[in-house]
């Protein structure tokens, strides 16, 4: 009898699955070939950079986590020897180098002015060779205690019209009083509530900073945890940091300008508005594979997601003034972990075969990557005109046993370790061009 029952659910799944795959199809091919008619360009200046350039710049985007860190300060996987990646990511043409730099639960590393000189000699060396090429930090949805060990510059209270005091930045001031996501990444590690000014503060710290040296861009990790206090009032801190941050930038940024994207959920439509106003210029977002539940080990990509962006961002007036019929967006490959069964399939659970959406690409042999990373770069630019797809360069992925290790794309010829799929981001991008 219980027998009967599981061939039943299984038979009302797999007739669900085929039904939405169906009108997925459907509904795919009315966005299918529906591509931007550009020109590939790269200038912007003084706050604004225009649509085409913006797409420019996303379609050619590479997470290249830490990739300006100096080894001291690398807060996920330090895997050594970093110098083919330079090589690598000149070769494929990469024009957006994301999560370039950024912390993780490691505050204290401003302290030590290494940490930003580094990675400034490390924009500069790169900019000599390629001037165009945007650089972007991440500042993510993590403060802990050890924010305590890092003193407010004076310029800080300043900026805000404040008192000038002697101290340092007070984790306390920064999470909800209520308790909310307090805790959440471990004892004294919460989730910070951008209502509150010290919050404000502390993110403005790093993005100055981090336009200072010659960051161009910033990523701010998943905006709507951490407008837990926010909804309620229109999202005007986000919206008010923000704005600082890009009155910054017309002083600071070496062209005038700040990128600024951020995770935007289901919930708030994948695109934060404030009135008609967008207050990100893009929006970036997991590429959400769903499990083939026929073909161990393989996924696809599906219009008719519910958990998925594709076709989904609302338009607006962009924060450089002018109105789209729907933000632009990236999908790239996220990590959150493994589950405790890699390997193997739960359509439930929210992972991809057991991992998660980098580890799954990482566990594939190099032949079954390629071939994914055709199939989805092409099925995002048929499908969906504002997509595109951020190519792994490196990023910190699980293997079965649990160990934390760096994906890197590069060509084994060069880098035996690596990834092996530099070839074909560059055989993809430069067909596109032609």
């Amino acid at each position: 009898m219980r027998m009967k029952k599981v061939q039943k659910q299984l038979f009302v799944f797999v007739t669900i699955s085929l039904l939405i795959a169906l009108v997925g199809t459907y509904i795919g091919s009315i966005y299918r070939y529906t591509s931007f008619e550009y020109a590939r360009q790269y200038g912007f200046s003084d706050g604004v950079i225009d649509e085409y350039t913006l797409k420019s710049y996303l379609s050619r985007a590479v997470t290249q986590a830490e990739y300006l860190t100096d080894y001291r300060f690398i807060s996920d996987v330090n895997y050594g020897d970093r110098s083919d990646d330079t090589r690598m990511l000149q070769s494929i043409g990469a024009k957006f180098i994301g999560r370039a730099i950024y912390q993780w639960n490691r505050p204290e590393i401003f302290n030590d002015p290494d940490f930003l000189m580094e990675a400034q000699k490390r924009i500069e060396v790169y900019h000599a060779v390629d001037s165009d090429v945007v650089f972007q930090a991440a500042i993510f949805e993590i403060v802990s205690t050890k924010v305590n060990q890092v003193p407010i510059p004076a310029w800080m209270f300043e900026e805000f019209d404040l008192p000038i005091e002697n101290r340092n930045f007070d984790y306390e001031r920064m999470i909800d009083p209520y308790g909310k996501f307090v805790n959440h990444w471990g004892e004294g590690a919460s989730v910070p509530d951008i209502t509150r000014l010290e919050t404000q503060l502390f993110f403005y710290y790093m993005a100055r900073n981090y336009l200072e040296i010659g960051i161009e861009a910033i990523h701010f990790g998943q905006v709507e945890l951490m407008a837990m206090n926010d909804r309620e009032q229109n999202y005007s801190s986000w919206d008010s940091l923000l704005t600082r941050i890009r009155a910054a930038a017309l002083t600071y940024a070496r062209r005038g300008t700040v990128i600024i994207d951020g995770h935007l959920p289901m919930e708030v439509g994948y695109t934060l508005k404030v009135d008609d106003r967008l207050i990100f210029d893009f929006v970036s977002f997991p590429i959400r594979p769903i499990e083939m539940i026929f073909q161990s080990g393989k996924v696809s990509l599906m219009m008719l997601n519910p958990l998925a962006i594709y076709g989904k961002t609302k338009g607006g007036i962009t924060p450089s003034g002018y109105f789209v019929q729907r933000s632009q967006y990236l999908v790239e490959f996220d990590n959150w972990g493994i589950s405790d069964r890699p390997g193997k399939l739960n359509l439930f659970d929210g992972f991809i075969w057991g991992y998660d959406e980098i580890s799954w690409f990482a566990s594939r042999n190099a032949s079954e990557r390629n071939e994914f990373l055709i199939y989805a770069y092409e099925w995002i630019n048929e499908h969906d005109q504002y997509g595109n797809l951020q190519m792994p360069g490196s990023r910190v992925s699980c293997l079965s046993t649990g160990e934390r290790v760096q994906f890197r794309a590069n060509s084994i010829a060069v880098c035996p370790d690596c990834g092996n799929i530099e070839d074909t981001i560059w055989r993809l991008w430069s067909l596109s061009d032609k």
